[in-house]
């Protein structure tokens, strides 16, 4: 179809020749009018029209041309063009057909606005704020909160873009024009929309484009309705960030979780789509199941394990690895390794399993207690020296605690702790194992006999022993019994009398007689007296002589004071 058609057909079939003849009869025209002029002649460089005027006017061609460079008018066809100048100063006319497009263009625009009329219009570029829009030969605006109804960030997908757009604002005079397409967008919305409205449910399964994609979720286009669906519906399984699972223009399915239709709210879960591997999970997997899976997450306090698709249980640190407690995770496993763990604890409720990968492996505890008894001897380098104890390398990577009570008779802790050194190869005997605590307790001072236990079995409560006075003091004495093992002597038991100072009566150095009286085993003392010892050595005296009084005949008291005397000057 010809220009001249078109615009025939534009005015309901009223000939171009019939508007030129009138054209020519009415010479009441004015610049910057628009008015109707017939192609005589198309030159190289010009196309030659006549308006009716004082005389023809030349064109230039460029303003002609489509956008493949070709003329689109022929000689004969009837064309609009503005009147720049009826006449200049070598009296020729000056007619414009770009300038009669603009004026087209912006009357076209004017009334847009007035109707509420779409236009057309293609995105050219970017600029400061928004977009600009090329309709019908004059540059628009597109704000960027304009441009979806939605926020979009990036904008350079819609340059290029032909697309219907909205006029809002219009000044002719400043040469502004503003247009939006959220304003499209929302009417086109509108019964869609409501529609959309009716149908939408909680459990429907409904499809939708991935529209934007945040930390937390991504939002779904549900034709015209915004759907966000959380990161925690994407999938049964723990995923870190939407990206892994979704693209921006994904054409996704999903269910609706929750609907709120007077705030068009919309949730979406995709993972409800799939049956809860959840459920029946402890029946499937009781405690003490022993499985293979993938290290998918790594954190300060352990490891996470996929036993199976969407189905994520944690290794806790403390059971990774049975000598090393505190462990970092990231030196035992890597990201992807796949991994034997055993079923620790199911909690379907919390959706929460517990695994384990030290129960995979034989427990060096015990292993331990299987070879060792109490008593036996063992060897091993000192691990490490603490406030209470010497922690001593065993076979199997595991430690026994030599506690400081333990490393010597005779040396307080304290003290006996610091002749040992971190690498020291040492002997100790087994004292106690535990299990279930991971405890091994371990002794030297064992290694040899108890030097108290070995006196106190030789001499019991009552027995009399020599000593040497070891230190004295106004209370009492300590009194060397053996090497190893010391008496005490109080000042209250040296004598029948009263002995207010025991100072007065030994010295550091002397030879002491004296009979135990009592033993605490567990405080590993021994209390001596020498007033008990006289005691027994009379009532002895004193039975002797009554026997032998008995075998005469005869007995007075005299006579038992004069042998006891006697006694008394023997020794």
């Amino acid at each position: 179809m010809t220009t001249s058609t078109k615009l025939q057909d534009a005015i309901g079939g009223v000939s171009f020749a019939d508007l030129f003849n009138e054209s020519v009869k009415n010479q009441d025209v004015k610049s910057g009018q628009v008015i109707s002029a017939e192609v005589v002649r198309i030159d190289r460089n010009f196309v030659v029209v006549n308006a009716g005027l004082k005389s023809e006017a030349n064109i230039p061609i460029e303003e002609f041309l489509n956008d493949q460079g070709e003329v689109e008018v022929k000689e004969g066809d009837f064309v609009s063009v503005a009147i720049d100048s009826l006449e200049n100063g070598s009296g020729a006319t000056i007619l414009s057909r770009d300038r009669a497009k603009r004026l087209s263009a912006w009357v076209a625009l004017e009334k847009a606005e007035e109707s509420g009329e779409l236009v057309k219009g293609t995105v050219t570029g970017k600029v400061k704020g928004g977009l600009t829009v090329m309709t019908n030969g004059i540059r628009a605006f597109l704000p960027g909160s304009l441009v979806d109804i939605r926020p979009i960030k990036d904008t350079s997908s819609f340059e290029g873009k032909t697309m219907d757009f909205k006029v809002i604002k219009l000044d002719r005079k400043r040469n502004n024009v503003v247009l939006s397409r959220r304003a499209v967008l929302e009417m086109n919305m509108g019964e869609e929309r409501e529609k959309l409205l009716e149908k939408l449910q909680e459990g429907a399964i409904v499809k939708g484009i991935v529209k934007n994609i945040t930390e937390y979720g991504a939002f779904i286009d549900l034709d015209g309705i915004d759907g966000l669906l959380h990161i925690t519906d994407m999938a049964w399984r723990r995923v870190r960030h939407p990206s892994e699972v979704l693209q921006v223009g994904q054409e996704i399915e999903a269910k609706v979780l929750k609907f709120d239709q007077d705030k068009s709210r919309v949730s979406l879960g995709v993972k409800q789509l799939g049956e809860d591997p959840w459920i029946g999970l402890a029946r499937r997997y009781p405690a003490g199941t022993r499985l293979f899976g993938k290290v998918t997450n790594l954190t300060e306090y352990g490891a996470f394990i996929e036993v199976e698709t969407g189905i994520e249980g944690l290794v806790h640190v403390s059971e990774m690895d049975w000598s090393s407690k505190n462990v970092d995770p990231r030196k035992l496993v890597n990201l992807g390794d796949e991994v034997e763990v055993m079923v620790l604890e199911i909690d379907e409720e919390r959706r929460r399993i517990s695994l384990g990968m030290k129960q995979c492996r034989p427990n060096p505890w015990e292993e331990f207690a299987n070879t060792h008894k109490r008593g036996d001897r063992v060897k091993g380098a000192i691990k490490s020296i603490t406030d209470f104890g010497v922690f001593i390398g065993l076979p199997g990577n595991i430690d026994g605690l030599v506690h400081l009570s333990d490393l010597s008779w005779n040396e307080p802790g304290e003290e006996a702790v610091r002749k040992y050194k971190k690498n020291e190869e040492v002997e100790a005997v087994v004292l106690s194992i535990d299990t279930e605590k991971e405890r091994i307790s371990l002794g030297i001072k064992q290694l040899e006999g108890d030097p108290f236990n070995n006196y106190v079995s030789a001499n019991d409560k009552g027995s009399v022993v020599k000593g040497i006075v070891k230190a004295v003091e106004a209370k009492g004495a300590t009194i060397s019994l053996d090497p190893e093992v010391d008496g005490y002597l109080r000042a209250s038991e040296l004598a029948a009398g009263r002995v207010e100072d025991a100072t007065t009566v030994l010295t550091e150095g002397q030879e002491v007689e004296a009979m135990i009286i009592n033993i605490d085993r567990k405080a590993r003392s021994i209390q001596l007296s020498i007033k008990a010892l006289e005691h027994a050595e009379a009532a002895e005296t004193m039975q002797r002589i009554s026997d032998s009084s008995a075998s005469s005949g005869t007995t007075n008291l005299g006579a038992l004071l004069q042998a006891k005397l006697d006694e008394k000057k023997e020794d």
